[in-house]
């Protein structure tokens, strides 16, 4: 993996939106306010190939490989939750998916 952060951060909101397999407008639009176009649509594109096993280990992967400030994995966790809410609603994959996430980020 030849990641940025902006292709981690990118990673990490798409698998977010996409946990539940509904992927919302709304979501989608928030994401879109966090990375590029070229950016989102590469990642997104990896998301929705990738395993769900595959998802996490690349995420795992990328955390322990970086050096993550306390406050670059709080503003992603709080990300994270505004993906989950821009719906307007969270269901009980969402709150599965954001529990695993704040375990491996956190």
């Amino acid at each position: 993996m030849n990641w940025t952060k902006k292709d981690f951060e990118a990673y990490v909101l798409l698998y977010a939106a996409h946990c539940n397999h509904i992927e919302d407008i709304a979501e989608q639009k928030f994401i879109r306010t966090k990375v590029d176009e070229a950016t989102f649509h590469r990642m997104h594109t990896e998301v929705v190939v990738d395993s769900d096993e595959e998802n996490i280990n690349k995420i795992q992967t990328f955390v322990a490989d970086n050096n993550l400030t306390q406050e670059e994995r709080d503003e992603l966790l709080n990300n994270i939750k505004q993906v989950f809410f821009a719906d307007g609603s969270v269901d009980i994959l969402e709150k599965k998916g954001f529990s695993i996430l704040k375990k491996i980020i956190s």
